[in-house]
């Protein structure tokens, strides 16, 4: 995997809220918000849910995924954004432990909490970061042969 810029991995990690887009068997388009962890290492993004939530149905039918990050205020002048495209990923038994053990690290309340892990392989990666100047935006994409479902 090409390493991500330390920048767009420093600003994924300091936010907590993600809203992920899917869709449906008609290509209804569905969005949903919520917690995650970020391993940077992998590029991957976990976040708990319901298997009875609407989007999580939707999901199971199709793995692919965009979706958007955005820190909790917003600054005009110094707006940060990163908007993303990815998949759904099958795990095997170690990964899920590892995200799971990632994301409950994070968010330990979520213990508690009904509801599986999953996890979403990011393959783009778009930071606009005006704090570099209006309109300055970085660009990051998974190498073609890295990672499978």
């Amino acid at each position: 995997m090409k390493a991500l810029e330390s920048s767009i991995t420093h600003f994924i990690k300091e936010q907590k809220c993600a809203t992920v887009c899917c869709v449906d068997t008609e290509h209804h388009p569905y969005c949903f918000n919520c917690f995650y962890a970020f391993n940077s290492e992998d590029g991957l993004l976990y976040f708990k849910s319901s298997s009875e939530t609407h989007h999580a149905q939707l999901l199971k039918n199709n793995y692919a995924v965009a979706g958007t990050i955005l820190p909790d205020k917003l600054v005009f002048m110094q707006l940060q954004g990163i908007q993303f495209e990815g998949e759904i990923v099958n795990p095997s038994e170690g990964l899920l432990k590892q995200a799971a053990h990632h994301y409950h690290h994070k968010y330990p309340f979520a213990l508690a909490m009904p509801g599986s892990i999953w996890i979403i392989r990011i393959n783009s990666i778009k930071f606009t970061n005006n704090k570099k100047g209006f309109g300055s935006k970085e660009k990051w994409m998974r190498a073609a042969n890295s990672g499978s479902k």
